[in-house]
């Protein structure tokens, strides 16, 4: 027989275009329109309601950027189409190739119940099946005219990121408001030709099945009539059942598909879109559950949840009810789907702890699942957070975008840095929007890494970001690739369904150890230096607010703890560490308003913080200073969580140096800067030691151009590093003034560079065995990338970084691709080298990015120069075209001399200013650990009001470490639990000597204890 395939292809796509499925909606007639535009913010859906709309048409323009406009669309259904299917066509300008990045709309019956979101892929509105003719159709569509951001020529720089700056111009056209008659066996056949077309792509060339396949389409297109598609379809459909009904090979690949809308808390976007996304996409779900009986669909993101709940209570009523059938599923147990590179150890608990309580408290539902398909890779100490939650897998997927280094694995168990393994699925699909396109599935077969083993991989399925999650269509493919020759099986379960049959099939899964590395959007860990700086001070002032707070509670009867507060404060900050916030990739409108919302997250912080200090005081009559010392180390005399005078020891001076300008020197630390404003020695006098690289300079700013191919907020490409600029002129080298209250000698230095100007202070203090640096930098640059650079004179072929609840070792060598990948990485608070015996560590206050390098010296010893560089700033125009413009200040600590309990000390230091207060009753701790070791990261009260203490810490130095935690009140019962406060039904009795509580603990161990008050 002749090969006439991709001829009977060729025709088969334009039978489809141009005949069949038109003539899915084979008669339509007109729908009136009235529109009426909301003058500023969206209104409350009453309001939208009872609005007098004028009339316009299809064709008609509408929307400005980020407005809202309420359109009635009224008629009739004629008396002809009676026992006919009808459906409203509601077309609002949609481009079917931008699911979820364009205008939407919620379509509402006159008393606002909540029918059906539109989107592109989805525009229509069931109005009867059967009709019975003369039914009156009166609905209302609240339309987003969300702007275009990401067209199709992307990356563009645009003012329309911000309604302040976006313009007024009309987005939109109205393309089609008609009622219509569906034809469901044209649709039908719609779908079968599509499944069995996108098969036949997929099916080897040689093979039988591919062969049967093209001539069943081909004899079904001959059956099709062309001048009376809607006659002619049961016959064509005939055609196609025998290769439809043959069933798939025993040994074929196995899919679970999960129903899926993954939408960004914000992005191209603000947070108010986002609440009107959720409720869309909910009202889409909630109906199509009614629709299909087999149909699952999950939804992560406790906010996204509360949003419905608190915005939307007439959709919180359908979703409700879909999650009491246990069909519309809770996932993830996390407040958002958060970034886990950035956000502190802390932070990264309460993700949980807060978003796991939500669904507990509205639906009895425990998550043994963490779902985060789209964040952009996975800090090492993750998985034990995972598990002190009460979880115990976790699904990913953006690792597939990788640039350089294939993942090895699909399914395996991932280690975190205290040996805690986490069953992990990274679904081969390699997208969390999957269609159900026959490329998809036949991808997915194709890609699992793991087969022979294991045959069992997971399908996210629908349009996200407000595109509508999935369609009717995705449920009808679905249904035939159930069970299809040639076909991986596709059938509808719940996360925890696939979990539990992935993990039974594969118990001895390989094993991925470290952090989940993204060779992608390496850049987020630096763009929008204000929302990091405001996450990581946030951060650190709600662990000082629960301190305060709960020793004044236990210390002072009239002080009431803000337990309400708190919990409303800690979702703001876990909000804003979305994966597309706190990496400083949503448009200018998101972080504009994180800028703020953190300004009044300090404000407020600040108050309880002080209320709490002053309560504890005894400020009335007392006329001494004390100092309260939030970190878990003593400091200058004063305890971890207390309170007392101060003392410092020694003192620092500054002189003239011969060559020009200074040296700073207090008994224990010797630094030397040039003329130029930069740190030529910092000399260890204790160990006779020097911590720069000879002929060097550190504390020297770099400037790079920074124009990566793609993903300008996001990605910062290796290539950057070819060209670099050493900002050493310097306008002004002098002697700084010493901070109000403190003693110490200090360096001021002044730059100017391009448009923008630097100013740095270099301090050293009495006692101190660190240099202190603070940076403002007045940036006006545009797609460069500032860092700070310190070449050490220390030979090291590895060097820790902090993460949550412990560090992580990165090589500093590139012996491998994916060594040298890690051109760009995370730290928290420190990065630290050492040789043996000696080490030094750089501390920061609220950077994250950063790169370390090796060089061997050519000429004098011969020695080992690694350098550390903190990036600072960087300059992207897309989203958001003046990113980081403005002034910025940052805080710095090279620390000679360091062993890894001094990094951690100095990053806990430089984070955790002292706080002074008059009043004259020291406060004792209202907990104490006797080794230095084991780092308390939270003293609070427990979250269910009992008045219960809760301490939670762990060993941070990667050893084995034997303390007593002892508290400062009489204590009834020790029990030992997870994140969420409950004791743990396998822990060993705590051993109790007294109000103590002795404690040995594994390497990175976390633990935590509550405390009945006797």
């Amino acid at each position: 027989m002749h090969d006439d395939r991709t001829l009977i292809e060729a025709r088969l796509k334009r039978v489809l275009d141009e005949r069949i499925r038109p003539a899915v909606y084979p008669e339509s007639i007109p729908l009136d329109v009235a529109v009426w535009t909301a003058p500023g913010e969206p209104v409350p859906v009453a309001e939208g309601l009872a609005a007098t709309p004028e009339p316009t048409a299809v064709g008609a323009a509408w929307g400005a950027p980020w407005a809202t406009s309420w359109f009635r669309v009224i008629g009739t259904v004629p008396k002809e189409w009676a026992g006919k299917t009808v459906e409203a066509i509601l077309d609002l300008g949609f481009d079917e190739n931008m699911p979820g990045f364009q205008c939407e709309g919620l379509v509402y019956r006159p008393d606002g119940t909540p029918v059906k979101g539109l989107n592109p892929r989805n525009q229509w509105v069931r109005i009867a099946a059967p009709a019975t003719g003369g039914e009156d159709v009166h609905l209302h569509i609240e339309g987003a005219s969300n702007p275009v951001i990401l067209d199709y020529h992307p990356f563009l720089p645009t003012q329309l990121g911000d309604k302040e700056t976006a313009g007024s111009e009309p987005q939109y056209k109205l393309a089609r408001m008609d009622l219509a008659v569906f034809d469901e066996t044209v649709w039908q056949l719609v779908i079968d030709l599509e499944v069995l077309g996108e098969l036949m792509q997929e099916l080897p060339e040689d093979s039988g099945r591919r062969y049967a396949v093209v001539r069943a389409i081909g004899r079904a297109l001959d059956a099709v009539d062309l001048q009376d598609v809607n006659g002619s379809a049961p016959a064509a459909r005939a055609e196609l059942e025998a290769v439809l009904a043959s069933p798939a090979e025993p040994s074929a690949h196995r899919i679970s598909a999960v129903g899926h809308a993954h939408i960004d808390s914000a992005w191209l976007w603000p947070l108010r879109e986002t609440v009107r996304k959720v409720a869309r996409t909910t009202s889409n779900m909630t109906a199509l559950l009614e629709d299909e009986p087999d149909f699952v669909f999950a939804m992560s993101q406790a906010q996204q949840w509360a949003w419905v709940k608190e915005h939307r209570p007439e959709v919180w009523t359908k979703v409700k009810k879909a999650v009491a059938d246990g069909r519309f599923v809770p996932a993830g147990g996390m407040w958002v789907e958060s970034d886990t590179n950035m956000p502190g150890s802390e932070a990264m608990a309460r993700q949980f702890v807060h978003g796991k309580r939500f669904f507990l408290d509205e639906f009895g539902v425990e998550n043994d699942e963490a779902w985060l398909p789209d964040t952009f890779g996975f800090a090492a100490g993750l998985p034990q957070i995972i598990k002190a939650a009460g979880s115990k897998w976790l699904l990913t997927q953006k690792i597939s975008w990788s640039q350089t280094n294939r993942f090895p694995h699909h399914t395996f168990n991932w280690e975190g840095i205290d040996g805690t393994r986490i069953f992990t699925h990274f679904p081969p699909v390699d997208t969390y929007n999957c269609s159900m396109k026959g490329s998809e599935i036949a991808h997915a077969a194709k890609n699992f890494k793991d087969k022979g083993v294991a045959r069992h991989s997971l399908a996210p399925t629908g349009w996200g970001d407000g595109g509508g999650g999935t369609t009717r269509e995705m449920i009808a493919k679905a249904g035939r690739l159930s069970n299809l020759e040639g076909s991986a099986t596709v059938e509808w379960e719940t996360p925890a369904a696939f979990f539990e049959k992935a993990e039974a099939e594969y118990p001895n899964a390989p094993v991925w150890v470290g952090e989940l590395y993204l060779e992608l959007h390496r850049a987020t860990l630096t763009s929008q230096a204000g929302t990091k700086q405001g996450n990581r001070r946030s951060e650190h002032l709600l662990r000082e607010a629960e301190l305060w707070a709960a020793t004044a509670a236990v210390r002072s009867p009239e002080f009431s703890y803000p337990y309400e507060e708190l919990d409303r404060i800690w979702k703001t900050v876990l909000l804003h560490q979305f994966h597309d916030i706190l990496p400083g990739s949503s448009i200018a409108w998101v972080h504009r308003e994180a800028r703020a919302t953190y300004a009044a997250v300090a404000d407020e912080l600040n108050g309880i913080i002080d209320a709490a200090q002053r309560a504890l005081a005894g400020e009335e009559g007392g006329t001494g200073t004390l100092v309260f010392n939030s970190t878990p180390h003593t400091r200058e005399g004063v305890p971890a969580g207390g309170a007392r005078p101060a003392t410092v020891d020694g003192q620092s001076a500054i002189a003239s140096r011969a060559d020009g300008g200074y040296v700073l020197d207090n008994g224990l630390l010797r630094v030397e800067i040039d003329a130029h404003g930069l740190i030529v020695s910092a000399y260890d006098i204790v160990a006779d030691r020097e911590t720069v690289a000879p002929g060097l300079a550190a504390n020297l700013p770099q400037i790079h151009a920074d124009f990566p191919n793609m993903w300008d907020a996001w990605d910062v490409d290796e290539f950057y590093r070819n060209t670099v600029t050493d900002l050493t002129e310097a306008d002004a080298v002098e002697p700084g003034e010493s901070e109000p209250g403190k003693d110490g000698a200090s360096v001021r230095v002044v730059r100017s560079f391009g448009d923008s100007r630097l100013t740095q202070v270099l301090s050293l203090a009495p006692g101190s065995t660190r240099i202190d640096i603070d940076t403002e930098v007045d940036w006006h640059e545009t797609e460069k990338f500032l860092k700070l650079a310190f070449p050490l004179d220390i030979h090291a072929e590895r060097y820790a970084s902090e993460t949550q609840f412990g560090h992580f070792y990165r090589a500093t060598h590139t012996n491998t691709s994916w060594e040298a990948a890690k051109f760009e990485a995370c730290n928290h608070r420190f990065v630290h080298m050492e040789e043996p015996g000696w080490g030094v560590a750089l501390v920061t206050d609220s950077t994250y990015g950063h790169d370390v390098t090796r060089t061997v010296r050519a000429t004098g010893d011969a020695g080992t120069t690694t350098t550390v560089r903190v990036s600072l700033l960087r300059a992207p125009r897309f989203p958001d075209p003046e990113t980081d413009q403005g002034v910025h200040r940052f805080r710095h600590a090279l620390v000679p001399g360091a062993g890894i309990g001094d990094a951690v000390r100095e990053g806990y230091r430089i984070n955790l200013p002292e706080r002074r207060i008059t009043g004259g009753t020291e406060v004792a701790p209202l907990v104490t650990v006797d080794n230095d070791a084991v780092v308390v990261t939270a003293v609070k009260l427990a979250d269910d009001g009992s008045g219960d203490v809760v301490v939670r810490f762990h060993e941070s130095r990667g050893g084995r470490a034997k303390a007593t935690l002892t508290a400062g009140f009489p204590v009834g019962s020790v029990a030992v639990t997870d994140l969420l406060e409950r004791p743990l039904a396998d822990a060993a009795e705590p051993e109790r000597a007294g109000d103590g509580v002795a404690l040995t603990l594994r390497p990175f161990e976390l633990v935590t204890l509550r405390l009945t008050r006797a």
